[in-house]
């Protein structure tokens, strides 16, 4: 973590005051921070932090001073002591960045002179570009660079006799030139500088899932993800894509149950995976978004493992490294396969667990179909599925909360819920007619993105549906939410939450929306593949179109010299071309100049403006007003202060664009 010092000394008494507007940039550039910020920090934190800011800023507009040491040192230390009591520590991302701009918000208290402005404008620079490490995205990365520009802005001010004398986007426009500008020169950069095969930042980060997808599932706790409507993959395939009922990606398969929630069997010896009968149907590529988890949704059935992953003897895929990053993986599958058709004793055991005292009306009734069908376990999986049709159950995010027994009372008092419920409800009573059965989660349907041919795959497609063990054909995925809603897995998420809504006309029917959202999520796709993606690997290749087949460092550092010295030469070159000296008002003496010559009246070699306006009022008597007006306002706007007042230098050009000469007749 990079120190940050408060100073509690005063600075060297010849230090430079600030004026007021490098004082506002400042306070600016700081609002910048807390905003690129605020999304991953406490709002409480981000709310203070905003009050003192602004009350700094009040304070010192009306003539205030830095605050005294003994309000500065009991505001550090209680920005310690909340950091470290919110977070545990003050060690990792999500601490060390907002005990960072806890600090950065501090120093405003103490900013009076130029120095102190300098060192704060080095660590908000930190401080922005940390918040890429949250979100890469192009929207937060736009933020980010626009957070830049009062930044520089300030710098420049700096430097400025009298920074308050021009109006605030005049400040700020010449800045996002020069950004704009220097643009090229961070793509080259970016492209040729050689890339990290692991992350450089070694701070712990999290260990809680982003995707909402976890190893533990239990009815009734899902619905905050089923309303996320962030993207959580991208599918693109070799082909025909699936239809929306064959949209199944697992990623959890889950056998132990301890009456109120699900988790995968860990202590499962680790073997390979069942035989799969089938042949490759679908070949897909995903572009995954961060998880801080290592489990790769697969298209069910996976064929494969995908590479640098694999495959657990559930079918579910195993990253060997956690997914903190876009990560892009190619897989296959089939929708016609039959596994290995045995179940070893201990996996038929754990398959059959269920906990003492849970659901004993669940029981009986699950009895009494055991006793219909006898060993017909489909048609008793196919009773299970009539029942959750016909028996006036309803698919609702909004369920009414159960009871200590979630069973029984899912089964026979609320009968509402989503996926989570009629999963959950189905795999019990299949255990307790006396079949193998077990919970898989993952993401089901998806939205088709015709612009861009791909799959977008959000967090609100979220899926739970249930695998049931069959003699002669092994494990076959059964899907209860569908028998109740069956636009859940015929439609989508979307289309299930939205079924029963009579209003028409809403503003997701609107054409023009979907067509929006298409273009803005096909950006984001190439950003993540152009940009996020551009890794050492793709880094390696990228110069195989021109015969070199491994990109070495060497050549990458060869490649930056040249190319920067070529772009500093152009940069040069078109300086010197410009030739401009002076400011504003001496470019537009220039003009003037050159108006003049083109009448017969040049300026000579050491003349000064004063004779040389005098000069030109004799040989132009028709234009003599307006040149002892010019006269005036150029020796006073260049002689009468250090800058150019802005209201001399309008008028001033006003009336050279205004002049009309002729040319001197001899």
């Amino acid at each position: 973590m990079t120190r940050f010092r408060l100073s509690l000394t005063r600075a060297p008494i010849d230090e430079p005051l600030l004026g007021r507007r490098p004082f506002d940039l400042l306070c600016l550039t700081m609002a910048s921070v807390l905003v690129v910020h605020a999304l991953h920090l406490p709002w409480w934190l981000t709310l203070a932090l905003g009050v003192v800011l602004a009350a700094r800023w009040r304070q010192r507009s009306t003539g205030g001073r830095q605050a005294p040491f003994w309000i500065k040192l009991p505001l550090i230390g209680l920005l310690l002591a909340v950091v470290i009591a919110y977070y545990g520590t003050l060690f990792g991302r999500e601490p060390g960045s907002a005990f960072a701009v806890g600090l950065l918000v501090l120093k405003m208290l103490e900013s009076e002179h130029r120095r102190d402005a300098r060192v704060a404008m080095a660590f908000a620079c930190f401080g922005l570009m940390s918040a890429l490490l949250f979100n890469q995205g192009l929207a937060a990365t736009f933020v980010v660079a626009l957070g830049l520009v009062p930044a520089v802005a300030t710098l420049r001010s700096l430097e400025k006799v009298d920074p308050a004398a021009l109006p605030l986007r005049r400040e700020l426009l010449p800045v996002l030139i020069t950004l704009l500008a220097a643009v090229p020169l961070a793509a080259f950069a970016f492209v040729f500088v050689p890339r990290l095969n692991s992350p450089l930042w070694g701070a712990p980060t999290a260990d809680k899932s982003v995707t909402g997808l976890s190893d533990r599932m239990a009815p009734g706790e899902m619905a905050e993800v089923l309303t996320d409507d962030t993207p959580a993959m991208r599918v693109t395939f070799d082909g025909t894509p699936p239809m929306n009922a064959s949209r199944y990606f697992r990623a959890y398969t889950m056998t132990n149950f301890d009456g109120e929630s699900w988790s995968p069997d860990y202590d499962v010896a680790p073997r390979q995976p069942g035989l799969l009968e089938g042949r490759p149907r679908f070949r897909y590529e995903i572009m995954l978004e961060p998880t801080r988890q290592r489990v790769l949704p697969l298209m069910d059935m996976p064929m494969e493992a995908p590479a640098d992953a694999r495959l657990r003897p559930d079918r579910t895929a195993v990253a060997d490294r956690r997914i903190d990053e876009v990560y892009r993986y190619q897989a296959s599958a089939t929708v016609d396969y039959r596994l290995d058709t045995t179940l070893d004793p201990r996996q038929r055991r754990q398959a059959l667990q269920l906990p003492d005292g849970i659901g004993p009306q669940a029981h009986e009734l699950a009895a009494s179909w055991a006793s219909h069908y006898g060993n017909d376990h489909l048609a008793i999986a196919r009773a299970a599925l009539a029942m959750f049709h016909d028996g006036g159950f309803r698919y609702t995010l909004a369920p009414a909360p159960l009871g200590r027994d979630r069973i029984d009372d899912f089964l026979f008092q609320t009968r509402e819920g989503y996926c989570e419920h009629f999963s959950s409800t189905f795999t019990f009573l299949m255990r307790a007619a006396g079949i193998p059965a077990r919970v898989v989660t993952g993401y089901q349907g998806g939205y088709w993105n015709k612009l861009g041919s791909y799959l977008l795959v959000r967090h609100a497609d979220a899926h739970a549906w249930s695998e049931v063990w069959l003699e002669g054909r092994g494990w076959v995925r059964f899907d209860p939410t569908g028998a109740v809603r069956p636009e859940r897995v015929s439609l989508g998420a979307a289309a299930a939450a939205a079924a029963g809504n009579s209003s028409d006309g809403g503003l997701f029917d609107i054409a023009w929306l979907h067509n929006a959202r298409d273009r803005w999520d096909v950006v984001n796709q190439w950003w993540n593949q152009a940009v996020n993606g551009f890794d050492a690997l793709r880094q390696e290749g990228m110069l195989q179109p021109f015969g070199i087949r491994r990109t070495e460092v060497g050549d990458l550092a060869i490649i930056l010299a040249v190319g920067c010295a070529l772009l500093v030469a152009v940069a040069l070159g078109w300086a010197m071309f410009q030739r401009r000296e002076g400011d504003a008002l001496d470019a537009w003496m220039r003009r003037l100049e050159r108006k003049l010559a083109r009448a017969g009246v040049t300026r000579r070699t050491g003349e000064g403006p004063r004779h040389f306006f005098a000069r030109a009022a004799r040989s132009l008597p028709a234009e003599r007003n307006g040149l002892e007006r010019l006269s005036q306002l150029y020796l006073w706007s260049r002689y009468a202060f250090d800058e150019p007042p802005p209201e001399s230098l309008s008028e001033f050009r006003q009336r050279v664009k205004e002049l009309k000469v002729r040319r001197v007749v001899k």
